[in-house]
């Protein structure tokens, strides 16, 4: 990831504890003359060390004001697919990955800021989910 100003920043999901694997969801926050814009990615790129898997990066604008300097990302993992929703809900990335070794308890998150600029994290919650009894 190339660093920039303001991110990138997000999150590590379904990573190994070396991070040989992991699926990145992260903003990148752009300033032009009036406003900022803003795109949130996907990337695959090391969500697997099978190189026959899918590596595609997805992106989309998320149209938000970012007057108060708030942006929010919610991110549902299972355990080969990572859905993210940008700015409460308005842009949506789902993906399907393979990771090779963030399996079940070796799967990991992380949040990372590689930007200059300070990112807080104001708010962070993570479950796990039982698994379904089916009769």
């Amino acid at each position: 990831m190339i660093q920039g100003g303001v991110g990138p920043f997000g999150l590590l999901t379904l990573a190994f504890k070396g991070l040989e694997v992991y699926t990145a969801i992260f903003f990148r926050v752009f300033k032009s003359l009036h406003k900022h814009v803003v795109l949130m990615c996907s990337d695959q790129n090391r969500s697997s060390l099978n190189p026959t898997n899918d590596k595609t990066t997805y992106d989309t604008f998320v149209d938000v004001n970012l007057i108060h300097g708030e942006l929010s990302l919610i991110t549902l993992i299972d355990h080969s697919v990572v859905e993210s929703f940008g700015a409460m809900g308005k842009n949506c990335i789902t993906v399907r990955v393979y990771p090779t070794l963030a399996v079940d308890d070796n799967a990991h998150l992380y949040a990372f800021n590689c930007g200059t600029e300070k990112v807080e994290v104001t708010r962070l919650a993570a479950w796990s989910m039982k698994k379904a009894q089916i009769n």
